[in-house]
């Protein structure tokens, strides 16, 4: 039950005693305040290196073939590694770890509609392409290329926005043709794509890509998804028997490195998991540190507190205040102190990550947002931080407060 009287004694005492409030409640905002931005710092690090990656699955894998660098078994060296048919096949056949298995061909062509051109990649794939790479239709504009597509070789294309801004500017452009390297193709959706490289881009089906552009033969790269490797160490082993795999497959010394490339998204993830795990434990360690420090400032706070409350505690036994009122008092002041100053800081630790959070997302600083972004904190996180710190205020006190409060009334009067 609210008890008016009880809360006027508590503002009272707050306001006789200015500055042991002010220490108690700065000691809280502080211990909050830099909990919040060390954690909002660290996770501004990850977002930021996090994006690095784009929208494409960290656990993909893709390669591309290149030129030997060493003759074997009776093929010389500078021989071309050309991916076809066959690796698909001997991938889903040797290589468990694989899966939505999507073979690309890359173009740069010059695209045109109307009086605007430009040179936009125009890349052929195949409907599962955007398992691999994160990328998703935007509302209500249209969709992705299907089965139906590759069948019929079909001259379709998806274009990602920037494609739109430059070619068809405020034109809707489901349904428009453009022309590509003189041959016209049909707007079918457009794109999103979580990506540093902001130019034009189109996807077309693989069959027409490769029937266009490919002499219906070979692919430019595959790129597959892989599952079951948790470790660097184990990756870095798969990775070594796929070489050795591809080198069966193609004819080459598994020790020419230079013969294949690979990009290893999912190597890159893990060393970068890695390399942030140690970042956070330290960020961790000192955010908990400087709880802890907010705990013992707080902490001895209230026992000063108590102790220079004793005579006042003695005289108000005396005049027949119950030991149970006593203390309930000096807790909710306690309570009082640490909720308003520790929302403050919250406010304000949550409130700066927010900040600097819509700073980063302004216009000029994308480069400082590939390194840090979006530093910003769970509040729940925040809360828990400083009920973590209320409770240890409490606990503070109440001990020498019931020591106090179980002092004859004479005696505790007699306490300077």
């Amino acid at each position: 039950m609210f008890d008016l009287d009880k809360w006027a004694e508590i503002f009272a005492t707050i306001k006789k005693n200015k500055l042991r409030t002010f220490l108690t409640g700065f000691s809280v905002s502080w211990g909050i305040f830099m909990f919040c931005i060390l954690l909002s710092s660290g996770n501004g690090l990850k977002n930021g290196m996090m994006s690095n990656f784009g929208s494409r699955s960290v656990n993909s894998l893709e390669y591309w073939g290149r030129r030997t660098s060493m003759p074997h078994k009776g093929f010389p060296e500078r021989r071309r590694i050309n991916l076809d048919e066959k690796d698909i096949v001997h991938i889903k056949n040797r290589v468990p770890e694989a899966s939505n298995i999507t073979p690309i061909i890359d173009n740069n062509l010059n695209v045109s509609y109307g009086i605007n051109n430009t040179s936009s990649k125009v890349v052929g794939v195949t409907p599962d392409y955007p398992k691999t790479n994160g990328i998703t239709i935007k509302d209500n504009q249209g969709r992705f290329i299907n089965d139906l597509d590759i069948r019929d070789k079909r001259k379709v294309a998806v274009i990602n926005s920037r494609f739109c801004e430059v070619l068809f500017k405020d034109e809707p452009p489901i349904g428009k043709l453009f022309i590509a390297n003189g041959l016209s193709y049909t707007v079918i959706g457009v794109f999103e794509e979580d990506s540093w490289e902001d130019s034009e881009k189109a996807y077309i089906p693989l069959t027409t890509a490769q029937a266009l552009y490919q002499g219906g033969y070979g692919y430019d790269d595959i790129v597959f998804t892989l599952s079951g490797l948790e470790t660097e160490k184990e990756n870095e082993s798969f990775e070594e028997r796929f070489r050795i795999e591809m080198a069966g497959l193609h004819h080459f010394n598994p020790e020419d490195k230079r013969a294949i490339g690979i990009w290893n998204q999912l190597q890159n993830y893990l060393q970068f998991i890695g390399i942030f795990n140690g970042i956070s434990t330290f960020i961790w360690i000192i955010g908990v540190g400087t709880l802890i420090a907010g705990i013992i400032s707080v902490s001895n706070i209230m026992l000063i507190t108590v102790r220079e409350r004793t005579r006042e505690i003695g005289i108000r036994k005396a005049l027949g205040a119950k030991p149970s009122s006593i203390l309930a008092s000096i807790l909710m002041e306690s309570v009082f102190i640490t909720a308003v100053f520790g929302y403050v800081g919250m406010f304000l630790g949550v409130g700066l990550g927010e900040l600097v959070s819509s700073i980063l997302e302004t216009p000029g600083m994308e480069e400082v947002s590939q390194v840090f972004k979006s530093p910003t904190i769970d509040v729940n996180v925040a809360i828990g931080a400083m009920l973590i710190l209320m409770t240890s205020g409490l606990i503070a006190g109440y001990f020498p407060a019931m020591k106090a409060v179980k002092i004859p009334p004479v005696e505790a009067m007699r306490t300077e």
